[in-house]
């Protein structure tokens, strides 16, 4: 850190600057902790006495914090997880875990997604899982292209969502409209 900020043009000396190595350090210890992390560990406990229920299950507008692999850059955004059960269900806050665990990783966006729906996927053997991600990728819009206000939105539709489009519509429309407005900046 110290050759970065010598790099830079700045005395890594200087007063303001003496403890910043060890504040980064600690601050990607953070941003990266979910490599420590198994997601699969953290689904293996769910919960059969639902009564049958077998109707879609949404955690929306999950808001997280992640960082592009090409530039280590901030990607902030919101997560939508939705799944239709088949005998079991998942505590919701396990939902939002997921999402960070591989939110606090390099990530490309396309891959979070499909990471976390394939998770879903063959841990619950769901009938279904829909995954959609909006978010703002600081690569963009503070270097390169410069382009603020852009909102990248991927998907990944699996089992129902993937083959019926009355489920997948009925997803679509409880999520809102992805793309559109605040991506969890507030």
């Amino acid at each position: 850190m110290r050759t970065l900020i010598g790099w830079t043009g700045d005395d890594p000396l200087r007063e303001g600057l003496l403890e910043t190595p060890g504040r980064v350090v600690r601050a990607y210890e953070e941003f990266f902790e979910g490599y420590g992390q198994d997601p699969m560990d953290m689904l293996q406990r769910t919960f059969e006495e639902t009564d049958g229920y077998d109707e879609m299950v949404l955690l929306k507008d999950i808001r997280f914090e992640s960082h592009c692999e090409h530039h280590m850059a901030p990607i902030i955004g919101k997560a939508h997880v939705a799944y239709l059960p088949h005998k079991r269900v998942i505590g919701i806050s396990k939902l939002a875990r997921l999402v960070e665990v591989y939110g606090r990783r390099l990530q490309i966006q396309e891959k979070m997604t499909a990471q976390i729906a394939n998770a879903i996927n063959d841990t619950l053997h769901p009938q279904g899982v829909a995954v959609v991600i909006e978010a703002a990728h600081q690569c963009m819009t503070t270097r390169g292209v410069h382009k603020p206000g852009v909102v990248m939105v991927t998907s990944r539709m699996l089992g129902a969502f993937r083959d019926d489009a009355a489920t997948r519509r009925e997803f679509l429309a409880m999520i809102g409209n992805p793309g559109g407005g605040n991506v969890g900046f507030g």
